[in-house]
């Protein structure tokens, strides 16, 4: 027995209680983050502050209008957030609401390297011309600020439609970093090497260019032919298929991610001197 009249097992189960609380509060509000209940909830806070605040000076008309506003808050709660109390009974149900909220990193390279083949397969069979930059380590946003931010989560459609021919966006290369569509319709620094074929374009020229000058891995959809090529460290790959395509981009994205784990594990060693 502690001082004060509790023994360990109270102290753990109160401490065990105490962890479910917060565990069951975040996962709501992880739930409901974005959603416009996040508001509603502000208004609630509000409403609560005024009740308290009328309470210390005994403001009896204000008192009276918070109280009816709290003692009528449950049902208004109930209608108002009604689509995210099923959206979390409907999770409830499925197992969803307690497990991990967010994918793995594995799973995000994938999702990614799926939008970005399945882009490049309906614009090489089509001959929809493109050019796709993806950051690797070395900063380039200095060319993002050449072309028209876009911000967007990566999609096969999104990145699909920007390339579509007469479209504001087509011309020009889209750059990619973090799995978002940073910009679109950017300048690439064109290569000045005489080693390139003849036969090649501009694209083919952007791309090589941003590869002699960062380690970013772009990939090149020919308008004339529909090949798909990649360039990356000053070298050019031409006429890939799918399979390869797909080996550049995992070992690309994987660079990447472990590069920022790199960065963000010297920053706290930095931080922590």
């Amino acid at each position: 027995m502690l001082d004060g009249g509790l023994d360990f097992f109270d102290l753990l189960r109160l401490g065990v209680d105490i962890t479910l609380v917060w565990y069951v509060l975040y996962k709501l509000m992880m739930l409901i983050r974005g959603t416009k209940a996040i508001q509603l909830l502000k208004g609630i806070a509000v409403v609560l502050l005024v009740w308290a605040i009328s309470n210390v000076f005994n403001l009896q008309t204000l008192q009276w209008l918070t109280n009816q506003a709290i003692i009528w808050g449950f049902l208004a709660i109930i209608i108002l957030f009604q689509p995210e109390l099923r959206r979390a009974l409907e999770q409830l149900g499925r197992g969803n609401l307690f497990s991990r909220s967010s994918k793995s990193e594995e799973e995000i390279i994938a999702k990614n390297i799926e939008s970005i083949i399945e882009s490049c397969k309906y614009m090489a069979k089509r001959r929809i011309g493109a050019l796709i930059t993806i950051e690797g380590e070395t900063g380039i946003g200095e060319y993002m600020e050449t072309g028209i931010s876009v911000d967007g989560i990566l999609t096969h459609q999104l990145l699909t439609n920007i390339f579509t021919p007469n479209t504001p966006l087509h011309d020009g290369a889209v750059i990619i970093k973090d799995g978002k569509i940073m910009s679109a319709a950017c300048y690439l620094p064109l290569s000045e090497s005489p080693f390139i074929s003849k036969e090649l374009g501009t694209r083919h020229r952007a791309a090589m260019g941003i590869s002699e000058v960062t380690d970013a891995l772009t990939i090149i959809v020919s308008e004339e032919t529909g090949a798909i090529s990649c360039t990356k460290n000053g070298e050019l790959h031409r006429d890939i298929n799918e399979e390869t395509l797909e080996k550049m981009l995992n070992a690309h994205l994987s660079y990447v991610e472990e590069a920022s784990k790199k960065k963000m594990k010297k920053r706290r060693e930095d931080v922590n001197g």
